[in-house]
């Protein structure tokens, strides 16, 4: 049952991480057409600028999860690389248990509200010509940490059964 829980977590993330790396695709069409607009024709919109700005909020705030998934993190590896399999899933969980939680229950506690607030003003860009419905691009910060926080779980878990494994093959 708990093989399950991690599987649908983990499938969850690795489906939004794909959907993600379409959106690179998407940012980099778009900041190539507003670079020929820009030197060929001497024009730009806000809006556009706005647009590059969510894309790659969305790519870094939505991609943190399947990052962690597959272990992609930024991480120093000074002492951790030659750790075995047991040491390093007690440094995860423990990394996972004193600061990945924590962090990510305070971003979604605080995001969450900033997000109301937000769509209770209907805000809109205070730019001339820019993106309404500043709300929308908001709400992907407590989306973005909640996928975190799930692959936070499933990672944790996964570690678990790691160092309980070690302590099955070892009194056995």
């Amino acid at each position: 049952m708990l093989k399950n829980f991690i599987q649908s977590i983990e499938t969850v993330v690795e489906w939004v991480g794909k959907a993600v790396a379409w959106l690179t695709l998407l940012l980099v069409l778009i900041m190539c057409f507003d670079v020929i607009r820009r030197y060929l024709f001497r024009t730009t919109s806000v809006a556009f600028i706005e647009l590059e700005w969510y894309l790659f909020s969305m790519i870094f705030l939505l991609a943190a999860s399947y990052t962690l998934k597959h272990d992609k993190h930024v991480r120093v590896d000074v002492f951790y690389a030659s750790l075995s399999d047991y040491k390093k899933a007690w440094v995860n969980m423990l990394g996972a248990l004193f600061f990945l939680f924590p962090f990510c229950l305070v971003v979604i506690y605080a995001s969450s509200k900033y997000v109301l607030v937000s769509y209770g003003y209907q805000e809109g860009s205070p730019d001339p010509g820019g993106l309404p419905a500043r709300y929308l691009i908001k709400a992907v910060i407590p989306i973005g940490f909640v996928l975190l926080l799930m692959q936070g779980i499933a990672s944790f878990l996964n570690n678990l059964y790691t160092i309980y494994s070690h302590y099955q093959h070892k009194n056995s």
